[in-house]
């Protein structure tokens, strides 16, 4: 069975329920390689960063599964995402993520664009109805696209999945984990992919490769 990579989960540092500890052990037992952990920040909380690098030594010291340092951008003003996003960086994340224009929260206009165009962003997590114009920058800033299995954000998975094959932007497919239901395996990642019109020619490059590269990027 292949291993999953998920490059964007939340813990208990901000508004997750499970300890980065346990996000690990769950994510084991589902045969994943690699999670990165991914708490909701703005300036107020940013050095939560630091608190996930505390553990990981303790986790991949012992258990076989990498945890990764990382942070999600999430409802800042456009004019300070790149701001945040070196900030997180200086801290120790290797995954930035940033909070897109999602159809089910009230995300301002232009996340989406600014993220895009901050090379220091790793990923656009659900990019809701994105602009073929956005697309197209992701794909010449080298930034994935995510396609999310989480309730709600996934409503445009359709949408993002058939622009960035059009295009050729980079997805990655991540589970944006809160609750202990919401890691899954690789066979139900395939079947999100397939459902969102992904091809299975393109099934192992979005859950394997591009996840790779990205962390390749960063030296894991």
């Amino acid at each position: 069975m292949e291993k999953r990579i998920d490059l964007h989960v939340h813990s208990i540092l901000s508004d997750g329920e499970l300890l980065p500890s346990e996000i690990a052990r769950r994510a084991q037992v589902l045969n994943h390689e690699a999670v990165a952990i991914t708490d909701h920040v703005d300036a107020s909380n940013i050095n939560c960063v630091g608190k996930v690098i505390n553990t990981v030594n303790d986790i991949q010291d012992n258990w076989d599964i990498d945890i990764i340092p990382g942070a999600e951008i999430t409802h800042a003003p456009v004019e300070v995402i790149d701001k945040l996003a070196k900030q997180a960086r200086s801290l120790g994340a290797k995954i930035v993520v940033v909070h897109g224009e999602t159809l089910v929260e009230p995300v301002i206009e232009g996340t989406n664009y600014t993220a895009l165009n901050c090379l220091e962003v790793d990923i656009l997590a659900h990019p809701g109805l994105i602009t073929t114009e956005e697309v197209e920058i992701a794909r010449d800033n080298d930034i994935a696209l995510e396609i999310s299995s989480r309730r709600g954000h996934s409503l445009a998975n359709g949408h993002v999945a058939k622009l960035a094959l059009e295009i050729g932007a980079k997805l990655v497919m991540d589970t944006d984990t809160h609750s202990p239901h919401d890691l899954i395996s690789y066979e139900t990642a395939c079947n999100i992919l397939k459902g969102a019109g992904i091809p299975d020619k393109e099934l192992y490059k979005i859950l394997r490769d591009n996840p790779k590269r990205i962390l390749a990027k960063h030296g894991y």
